[in-house]
């Protein structure tokens, strides 16, 4: 299983991780979540503990409220206001911490073996994979629009957002 948050719902992956390896004792559940998502909820790291639930948690670390950067390019023009963090804790020993598996990324040609790693584990994990400070995140839904609009790349985005689509961000 893997939980890919809530389209964009900061905080969601962690606690859903959980009740979904709580829920399915032998499976594999793997929380691909930002820096800030998981910040938003880094208490759960001790639930996890307490159930010991082997619960993975994969960050893809770029030092940005990713999502909200995203918007805040798409909508106010590359206008970024307390979306970016330099005072964030070291995730490795954070994980240590709690009695987890820590695993840092830090290059391309670490992923391959560091995911090997985080799968072979047979308890918790936490992985800091760090990723281009700027790059995007999709698929996305743009603000107002249904599922069918999704935006699946980059070269579907064009131009800043209308005021009625702003209204709703």
């Amino acid at each position: 299983m893997a939980d890919l948050g809530g389209l964009g719902t900061m905080g969601y992956g962690l606690p859903a991780a959980i009740g979904a390896q709580i829920g399915h004792p032998g499976a594999l559940v793997i929380d691909i979540a930002g820096e800030a998502s998981i910040q938003m909820n880094i208490q759960e790291l001790a639930t996890a503990t307490q159930y010991r639930l082997p619960v993975k948690v994969f960050i893809l670390n770029n030092e940005y409220m990713g999502m909200v950067r995203q918007w805040q390019d798409l909508t106010y023009g590359g206008r970024h206001a307390e979306s970016y963090s330099d005072s964030l804790p070291d995730f490795v020993r954070l994980a240590e911490a709690y009695g987890w598996k820590g695993i840092r990324i830090e290059r391309r040609d670490e992923l391959e073996d560091g995911i090997a790693d985080m799968l072979a584990h047979d308890g918790p994990v936490m992985v800091d994979c760090r990723v281009a400070k700027l790059a995007n995140c999709f698929p996305m839904i743009p603000s107002g629009a249904a599922h069918t609009d999704m935006l699946l790349d980059q070269a579907e985005v064009s131009g800043e957002m209308d005021d009625e689509a702003k209204a709703l961000v």
